[in-house]
């Protein structure tokens, strides 16, 4: 799992700048056909895209302050504020978005009314969903090309990587194009029977889509925040790495943890030779920082504590992080 490339920070940036532009200007054509025609469903998606433009606000300033220097006060970064404003996106999405879509469409199909103009949503169901499309290519070409960087699949990197902005601005485009559908046919359906029923039930399609997307991110970031393990494949190969240090007998602890989304700190309890002089072994430590660093750029602390393996110890490290979450699920992934 070789890696080579610049940080992908700036990348993630430009991402994060495209959608919210894109969904600011969709959230405006959305509100005045909503507006003019009466269509839950089109307030419902204006309503989507306010609260995706608002996402797109914190996420970026995930990145920003997420990406400030350590200090004294915070020796490891801030990588994990990253995560803290990115989970307020998605709970502005479930609060904002899911909300009023759910709630203006029950109200619809209580109430019935719709002013009658349907071809000015038509006109911007269609506009809207070539710039979504086209904000949803740019993510699309960003996770292929973090995920050759991992030498993992598109899928596995999205569902286990931790960089968050990437992985919302993905899932709220593709939300969103499969929101324009819903309205599409909720509109088009009330249009040809004359029954807002479908409006209506668009609309709080809409909403439960939304739901489903800020539940996932919600519960991936609160997993970072927590302290999250690197996945297993990535945990592997850094054992591989340390224990193939001549001065190690075995790796008897190893630990890790994403500090941000691109901050992974080592911590490991290792076995030196017992003829290992302690020069020896401040030589390998420094070289296995070395080898750490060089081939995984996110690597940014390396802690080795010298230790003897414990009575009849054999094999690999011993791993407090053995049973993988359901977001995790040992799959090869990005850190």
């Amino acid at each position: 799992m070789s890696q080579a490339g610049a940080r992908p920070e700036s990348e993630s940036v430009g991402t994060v700048v495209v959608a919210g532009a894109a969904n600011l200007a969709i959230a405006v054509a959305k509100l005045i056909a909503g507006l003019i025609s009466g269509s839950a469903a089109m307030l419902s998606e204006a309503a989507h895209s306010v609260a995706d433009t608002t996402t797109e606000v914190l996420l970026f300033q995930a990145l920003r302050r997420g990406a400030r220097p350590a200090d004294q006060r915070h020796p490891f970064g801030y990588g994990k504020e990253s995560y803290v404003w990115a989970f307020f996106a998605a709970m502005f999405t479930f609060v904002a978005g899911a909300g009023f879509a759910v709630t203006h469409g029950v109200t619809t199909i209580l109430v019935h009314e719709h002013s009658g103009d349907f071809l000015i949503s038509y006109v911007v169901l269609a506009v809207s969903f070539v710039i979504e499309s086209i904000s949803l290519a740019r993510a699309v070409r960003q996770v292929r090309r973090e995920s050759r960087r991992w030498e993992t699949t598109p899928r596995r990197f999205l569902r286990l990587t931790a960089d968050t902005t990437v992985k919302a601005v993905f899932l709220e485009d593709s939300a969103a194009l499969v929101g324009l559908l819903l309205a599409g046919l909720g509109v088009g359906l009330s249009h040809a029977t004359g029954d807002e029923l479908w409006d209506g039930v668009a609309s709080i399609l809409i909403g439960l889509l939304l739901l489903t997307v800020a539940g996932i991110l919600a519960s991936n970031n609160l997993s970072l925040l927590v302290g999250r393990a690197v996945p297993d494949r990535l945990r592997r190969e850094i054992e591989r790495e340390l224990a193939g240090l001549p001065e190690v007998e075995r790796i008897d602890t190893l630990l890790t943890m994403q500090l941000g989304p691109d901050d992974i700190l080592v911590a490991a309890k290792v076995d030196f030779r017992d003829e290992a002089t302690g020069a020896q072994i401040e030589a390998a430590a420094d070289e296995a920082e070395r080898r750490l660093t060089d081939r995984y750029p996110e690597i940014r602390f390396v802690f080795l504590d010298p230790t003897r393996s414990l009575p009849g110890a054999t094999g690999g490290a011993r791993d407090t992080q053995a049973r993988p979450s359901p977001d995790a699920g040992g799959d090869p992934a990005p850190s």
